[in-house]
């Protein structure tokens, strides 16, 4: 079989989503752990991992456009920059991503990241998200339970005279300045923050694991970027237009770990038809590839099991509300919070808002009902 650009492009991502997977077993990169810390031991070193993953990928992300390496204006998926600021899906999807990732012990790359270490409780966490996500993806079940309510409460940006959701663009169309101009300075300003912040505590500078996780992480999406948005992409997606038929979400894009989930249900259903097999996919098996071979050779590999049928239920709540948010919210931790932020795009922002604000809540009630049982 020709191994044709589609093949290279997927083999790419599972090489790369491989080490992201090591990677994340090694230095236990979890956004919802980084939240856990921050919330119930005041240590914010695996929150500034997660933020200095942004800061990487969002300074990739602004180098590569400014250079004209990528193109990140057209459409990509999920739709970040869009014009339709769909900001009850990004503020109610975090919400429910936050809840649901406490609940089922951790983020959609954190539960792929502990699968491939043996924790079979993740294999069911996967299992019913994937399933709640493809119901939100391939069926009607959006279309019924959301969209009649929340679509008419979008706001149309480019009525507004705004361009797309983009901070800069935002900030262009209401200024009346230039947003290309705009973009280097609010991009370059954003991540000196945001590095001033993760390295002016002296813990984080000396944890190798910190930052190894964050910078790994980040640039893993920032190569995402490079792979579909540069001319390489251009080539993918020209060659797929051209195919018999046509692989499966072809587009400008980088990781995020819900979606993914839907599609390979999708593919599973019809096992024989290799077209649905694209990035996300790819990214998915990469991910628990890597860290179960992380665990193999440093014998790390550990098999785990819910400790009852309470610990069942809340994961399978936790699983059923990342399935449903995560897709509502148009990305996860790693989707929206990483990948969609590094575009600048407020909805992303709003997410990832959102997701810190609904995993903060479900642990302060964690916390509350552990003391009155006490």
């Amino acid at each position: 079989m020709e191994f044709a650009i589609h093949q290279q492009i997927l083999l790419s991502v599972f090489v790369i989503a491989a080490i992201m997977g090591a990677v994340a077993n090694k230095t236990n990169f979890c956004t919802m752990g980084a939240v856990s810390d921050w919330i119930n031991m005041d240590d914010k070193g695996r929150l500034r991992a997660w933020l200095l993953a942004v800061a990487v990928a969002m300074a990739g992300v602004l180098v590569l456009e400014t250079v004209g390496k990528i193109d990140l204006s057209g459409t990509t998926f999920p739709p970040y920059r869009t014009a339709n600021f769909a900001w009850l899906r990004h503020l109610l999807g975090g919400l429910m991503f936050g809840v649901g990732m406490t609940l089922g012990s951790g983020c959609g790359n954190k539960t792929l990241v502990r699968l491939g270490g043996g924790n079979l409780k993740s294999l069911v966490v996967l299992g019913i998200a994937s399933v709640m996500a493809y119901l939100m993806l391939w069926t009607n079940f959006y279309g019924i339970v959301f969209d009649s309510w929340m679509s008419p409460l979008m706001v149309n940006l480019g009525s507004l005279g705004i361009k797309n959701q983009t901070v800069h663009g935002m900030l262009g169309g209401l200024l009346g300045m230039d947003a290309a101009s705009l973009h280097v300075i609010v991009g370059a300003l954003i991540v000196a923050a945001l590095l001033a912040y993760v390295f002016k505590s002296a813990d984080f500078r000396g944890s190798a694991d910190n930052m190894l996780g964050g910078t790994v992480v980040g640039l893993a999406v920032v190569a995402g970027w490079y792979l579909t948005g540069s001319a390489l992409g251009a080539q993918w997606k020209e060659w797929a237009e051209m195919a018999d038929m046509p692989p499966s979400r072809v587009e400008v894009q980088s990781f995020t770990f819900i979606s993914p989930m839907g599609d390979m249900v999708h593919y599973l259903m019809e096992p024989t038809n290799f077209s649905l097999i694209n990035f996300g996919i790819a990214a998915l098996v990469g991910v628990i590839a890597g860290s179960f071979l992380f665990a193999l050779f440093t014998r790390r590999l550990r098999l785990e099991w819910f400790a009852g049928f309470g610990d069942f239920a809340n994961h399978a709540v936790g699983a059923a509300l990342m399935g449903v948010g995560g897709v509502l919210s148009m990305g996860c931790t790693v989707g929206q919070a990483i990948t969609g932020v590094s575009t600048l795009a407020v909805g992303s922002i709003l997410t990832f808002v959102a997701i810190v604000a609904g995993a903060a809540a479900a642990m302060k009630v964690q916390y509350w009902r552990m003391m009155r049982d006490a």
